[in-house]
Order: structure tokens, then C-alpha cells, then sequence
């Protein structure tokens, strides 16, 4: 699209609105996440998959099913377990008697013909049922014996994992983790977040939601989203964020070929373009600013930079890496001298 086919005012008020209501909702039905929730919706419009990452109890599951009920999708959910099959997933074919007496196989879809999937605790299936996701994330359909279905529009994999509990897991294998367009950490609230759920929900029991999307204001958002307008220099921008990524690249940091064994894919600028999209959207802009590719830039990289045994041993992780990319590389795409880059984000 062209710069003058931006979206105007007029058409940007009641899409904000409607976005400011819905983070409202999340923000009143899981409290003490505003963060998560800002980019858990930025990765729907997106339509992109997100990877829940956090400790037993923090809200996990319970923010994906308050999504599905503010966005009014059809929802399901898999608890995955190492004794999980592929078929329990995607479904199969089973022989069907007819009033005729005659026999057919007739397919019977698995709970992945939804629109929103929770896979709970995915790491704790195979990589055989892990892998049997891969087409139904990446081109949203199901090909089984030697047939393609396609998945109902829209559809996303919300999956959630903990941190902690290894035994009985199977990690998630890199090329699986590079179809999520997010990874998100979810943490622990504060003292008052804990004290208003203690005091005003029994049991922790969410509230109803108050307000819910009709499939026609989705539509709208989709549709918006379409027309933020990306420009050269925030593409350029992006693209030197993701190749300074690679180690023994020219643009590579130091700390870059010290750390990194591989850096990220082209999905990943893909990722970056689509989801400072929804941020400039989420903040009623019809253009994305840099400062959108930065508010994103963690959640879209931390899961994509694979890291060596040095970074382990000094305890250097993904997001210490991308701050560094972030701090370093200049938007404007000026080479500074060693030691007189401008902080990101501060106007000079």
C-alpha cells in the first residue's frame, strides 16, 4: 500500500476504541498483566501464534480462555501429555456404516479445527505430536492421508509452557519455536494486584466479561491492520535489527559473535513488520514509528536467537542481547563512533 491510502481519523477513532475497550476487559478480567495483554492482542491482529512461557498459577490458561470469550471464537483446549498422539490433535478417519448397509470412512476433525487452540503445557508432548502442529501453524491446514483441509479462519495456537518443571518435558524444537511470532513471559503481580484478587474474587474466579467483539468488528480490526502503513526506513530499521543478529555478520554486535550460535530467521523481520503494525494500531497511529518496532522487538526475538554454551555460562540471555541490539543500532541507521550511540528511544 501507498502513503495515501492511510487510514484517517474518522477511520482510526472507532478501531481504537474498540481495542481500548477490549485491553480494558483483559485488564479487568486478569489483573496485574497489562503488558502481556497489550501484546497478546497485538499478536492476534497480527495473526500470529503466541507461546506462553511462566510458573503453575500465574494466569496462563486463564488469559487465553478470557481471549476467546472477548473475541467471541470458537475456543478449544489440549492438555498435552507424553502419551498425546498426533490423531488426538488433528483427528482421523473412522469406518462409518451407512442405512444402506454399505461402509465408508468418514473423517472425524480433532480439536485443532478451531479458531483459537490452547495447547496446554505443550512441551510435555513428543516431538512426534509437537511437529504434527508444523503445517497447521505455517500454512493453517491439515494434510492427512494425502488429503488438505483447511483450518477455519481465523486460527491461532496460544500455547502455554512452565519454566521450571524438566522431567517427563520434551523442548520445543527451534523450528516449531520460530512459527510463534511471540514469546511471552508471564510473571507474578504485585502486592496490590494479589490483594484486590484475594478480596474481590472467591476462589481467584475470574468475572464475566462485560463486552465482547461481533465477528464484524474483528473483521474491522483485520481490516485496519491491513492498511498501517510500514515505511522504508522502519523496514530498513528492521532489517539491520534482525541481520545484526547473526553472528560473523558485518552488522553484528560484539556481544553478538561472542554469544549468539545462530541468530534469527526472515520469519523474524516478517514477524517484526506485522507486530509494530498492531502497536502503532494499538496506539491510534496509521504509520509505525520505530518506536513501535522497539515496544515488540523482545517478544519477536527472545524465542529466535539461539544462544551458546559462553552466554550460559555467563549468564547472558536473549533479552540482555536484544537491549544491546536495541541501544546500538541506530534507527536513523547513522554509524556512530564506539561509545557515542545515542540511547534508543531518547531524542537527540
Amino acid at each position: 500500500m501507498t502513503s495515501s491510502e492511510l487510514l484517517t481519523p474518522e477511520e482510526l477513532r472507532p478501531v481504537r476504541q474498540c481495542v481500548d475497550e477490549v485491553l480494558a476487559e483483559l485488564n479487568r478480567i486478569l489483573l496485574g498483566h497489562e503488558e502481556a495483554h497489550r501484546l497478546l492482542l497485538i499478536g492476534i491482529l497480527s495473526r500470529g501464534h503466541v507461546l506462553l512461557e511462566g510458573l503453575p498459577g500465574v494466569g496462563k490458561t486463564a488469559l487465553v480462555k478470557a481471549l476467546g470469550a472477548l473475541l467471541r471464537l470458537e475456543f478449544k483446549r489440549v492438555q498435552f501429555t507424553p502419551d498425546l498422539l498426533p490423531g488426538d490433535i488433528l483427528g482421523g478417519s473412522i469406518l462409518q456404516q451407512e442405512p444402506d448397509g454399505s461402509r465408508r470412512m468418514v473423517f472425524q476433525p480433532g480439536p485443532i479445527f478451531t479458531n483459537i487452540l490452547l495447547a496446554d503445557e505443550i512441551n510435555r508432548a513428543s516431538p512426534k505430536t509437537q511437529s504434527a502442529m508444523l503445517e497447521a501453524m505455517q500454512e493453517q491446514a491439515v494434510t492427512l492421508l494425502g488429503e488438505t483441509r483447511r483450518l477455519p479462519a481465523p486460527f491461532f495456537v496460544l500455547a502455554s509452557q512452565n519454566p521450571i518443571e524438566l522431567e517427563g518435558t520434551y523442548p520445543i524444537p527451534e523450528a516449531q519455536l520460530d512459527r510463534f511470532l511471540f514469546k511471552l513471559e508471564i510473571s507474578g503481580v504485585d502486592a496490590d494486584a494479589l490483594t484486590r484478587i484475594i478480596t474481590e474474587r472467591r476462589r481467584g474466579e475470574p468475572p464475566p466479561p462485560r463486552r465482547s467483539l461481533e465477528r464484524a468488528e474483528l473483521d474491522a480490526l483485520f481490516h485496519a491492520m491491513d492498511r498501517i502503513y510500514l515505511s522504508e526506513a522502519v523496514a530498513r530499521y528492521i532489517a539491520r535489527l534482525v541481520a545484526a543478529g547473526h553472528p560473523g555478520a558485518p552488522e553484528a554486535l560484539p556481544e553478538i559473535n561472542r554469544f549468539v550460535a545462530f541468530g534469527a530467521s526472515p520469519r523474524a523481520a516478517i514477524a517484526l513488520a506485522e507486530s509494530a503494525r498492531g502497536a502503532a494500531l494499538l496506539a491510534g497511529r496509521p504509520t509505525v514509528g520505530f518506536e513501535d518496532v522497539q515496544s515488540v522487538a523482545a517478544a519477536v526475538l527472545n524465542h529466535r536467537l539461539i544462544l551458546n554454551y559462553q552466554a550460559k555460562l555467563e549468564k547472558v540471555t536473549s533479552f540482555d542481547l536484544v537491549r544491546m541490539l536495541l541501544e546500538r543500532i541506530d534507527p536513523a541507521g547513522i554509524d556512530w563512533p564506539e561509545g557515542t550511540q545515542p540511547v534508543a528511544g531518547r531524542k537527540s
